[in-house]
C-alpha cells in the first residue's frame, strides 16, 4: 500500500471509532477488565508459583547408607543421583551435621547441655545422608523408587503424601488461570466483533461504492483493522498501569502491616512480574482488536 493509502486506512478507523463511540467505549472498557483481570491473576499466579517453589525445595529426600560404606561408594552413590535431570538440589549432611540438627529441634533451650552430654559420642554416627530436593513434584515417587534400588542405599526418608499435594495443588491453580483468562479472551473478541460490525452496517454503502471504483478487499478491510488495533492498544495500557500500582500498594501493606503473610509468602519484586507482564499485555490487546476485526470483516463484508 502507499502512505496515501495507509493514512487514509488510519483516519477512517479513527472516524469509526468515534461514529461508534458507545461500542468502541464498550470494548475498550472489556479489554480493560480483561487484561486487568489478567494482570491479576498473573500477579497471583506469579507470586503462587513462587512460594509452591519453595514449598517443592521444602521437600527434602533423605537418601541413608548401609553401615560401613566407604567413602568411594558413598561418592559413587552421590554421582549417580547428581546426572538425574531431576534433581535440583543435592547436599551431603555428615553424622555431625545431622546429630547438631536433630539436638537443635529437639533439644532446643537445652541444646548446649545435649551436646556436652554426648561430646564425643555422636549417638548418629550411622545416620550421615545426602539431602536432596527436585526440579518438579511429578517425578517424585519415580525418583525415590530409584533411589532405594542402588547398590548401598539402606533407606530413603520422603514424605510423598506433600510431595503428591503440591503437585495436584499447583496443577489444578494452572489449569484454572487458563480456563478464566481464556473465557475472558473470548468475551473482548466477541465484543470487538460487534464493534466491528456496527461499523460495517453504517458504511454498508460507501463500501459498495469503493468496490464499484475498483478498491481492493484489504483497502476496504484497512480502516476497520486500524480500528481494531487502536481499540486493542488503548484498552492494554491502562489495566497494566492500574495493576501495577495496585501491586505495589497491596505488597507494601501486606509487608508492614500483615507479618504472618510476609512469612507465609516471599512475594516476586514488581520489576520481575511486570517485564514480562507489560509487553505481553499490549500484545494481547493488540492481538484481541486484530483478531475482532479479522474476523468480523471476513464474515460480513461481501469483498
Amino acid at each position: 500500500m502507499r502512505i496515501s493509502s495507509i493514512l487514509y486506512s488510519i483516519r477512517q478507523g479513527v472516524k469509526n471509532i468515534k461514529r461508534n463511540l458507545l461500542f468502541s467505549l464498550a470494548s475498550v472498557g472489556t479489554i480493560i477488565s480483561c487484561l486487568f483481570l489478567f494482570g491479576v491473576f498473573y500477579c497471583v499466579v506469579m507470586n503462587f508459583k513462587s512460594s509452591m517453589d519453595e514449598l517443592e525445595n521444602s521437600v527434602v529426600i533423605s537418601v541413608f547408607f548401609d553401615e560401613g560404606i566407604t567413602d568411594e561408594n558413598r561418592s559413587l552413590i552421590g554421582e549417580q543421583i547428581r546426572l538425574r535431570e531431576e534433581v535440583n538440589t543435592m547436599y551431603y549432611i555428615s553424622p555431625e551435621e545431622a546429630w547438631e540438627n536433630y539436638a537443635k529441634e529437639t533439644y532446643k533451650d537445652n541444646y548446649e547441655l545435649a551436646m556436652e552430654s554426648f561430646a564425643g559420642d555422636n549417638p548418629l554416627q550411622n545416620s550421615d545422608s545426602y539431602e536432596i530436593t527436585l526440579k518438579n513434584l511429578e517425578n517424585h515417587a519415580e525418583f525415590v523408587q530409584y533411589l532405594r534400588e542402588l547398590h548401598g542405599v539402606r533407606k530413603v526418608v520422603s514424605s510423598e503424601q506433600t510431595a503428591d499435594g503440591v503437585s495436584a495443588l499447583s496443577s489444578i491453580v494452572t489449569y484454572a488461570s487458563i480456563a478464566i483468562i481464556a473465557i475472558l479472551l473470548m468475551v473482548s473478541v466477541f465484543l470487538i466483533s460487534n464493534t466491528i460490525t456496527i461499523g460495517i452496517t453504517v458504511r454498508k454503502e460507501e463500501i459498495q461504492i469503493m468496490k464499484l471504483i475498483g478498491a481492493t478487499n484489504f483497502f476496504v478491510r484497512a480502516p476497520f483493522i486500524v480500528e481494531g488495533i487502536v481499540i486493542g492498544l488503548v484498552g492494554s495500557m491502562v489495566p497494566v498501569g492500574l495493576v501495577y500500582l495496585m501491586y505495589d500498594k497491596v505488597v507494601d501493606y501486606l509487608v508492614s502491616k500483615q507479618s504472618i503473610v510476609q512469612n507465609l509468602f516471599a512475594f516476586v519484586p514488581a520489576g520481575e512480574i511486570f517485564s514480562v507482564l507489560i509487553p505481553v499485555s499490549i500484545i494481547i490487546g493488540i492481538g484481541l482488536g486484530l483478531i475482532g476485526s479479522l474476523v468480523t470483516t471476513r464474515k460480513h463484508l461481501k469483498v
